[in-house]
């Protein structure tokens, strides 16, 4: 299995930066790593706790923030990270960018967008 890396521009306001990021399609949230949710001045508005792969149980602030990527906007909810956090990109974030990873050539490309008539 490959790992999959992006650089996206991440802000709030008028402040940006940009972000490497892990694609992380099986995580829910995105992350952002302290130095960077400090730098855009986020502030928490809830704290929730999350399993870690090896069974251990953290809790983490979460904000919201705006991601662009290749010309793609969105407006998501992110995991406030501390120490050595690194930064994940989530499934929301790339539902919020109309995104999906591409499993075989580990590519983020379009999402089929379904509607359903009532």
């Amino acid at each position: 299995m490959g790992l999959t890396r992006i650089t996206a521009k991440v802000g709030k306001g008028k402040k940006s930066q940009e972000v490497d990021l892990l694609v992380d399609s099986g995580a829910t949230y995105s992350l952002l790593p302290e130095n960077v949710w400090k730098e855009l001045k986020l502030k928490p508005f809830r704290t929730m706790k999350f399993s870690l792969a090896d069974g251990t149980t953290i809790e983490r602030d979460i904000s919201e923030t705006r991601f662009e990527y290749k010309g793609l906007f969105g407006t998501t909810q992110v995991i406030l990270g501390k120490g050595n956090d690194e930064a994940l990109l989530g499934a929301f974030t790339l539902e919020a960018l109309g995104l999906i990873l591409n499993p075989f050539t580990r590519e983020l490309v379009p999402m089929k967008m379904m509607l359903e008539k009532l």
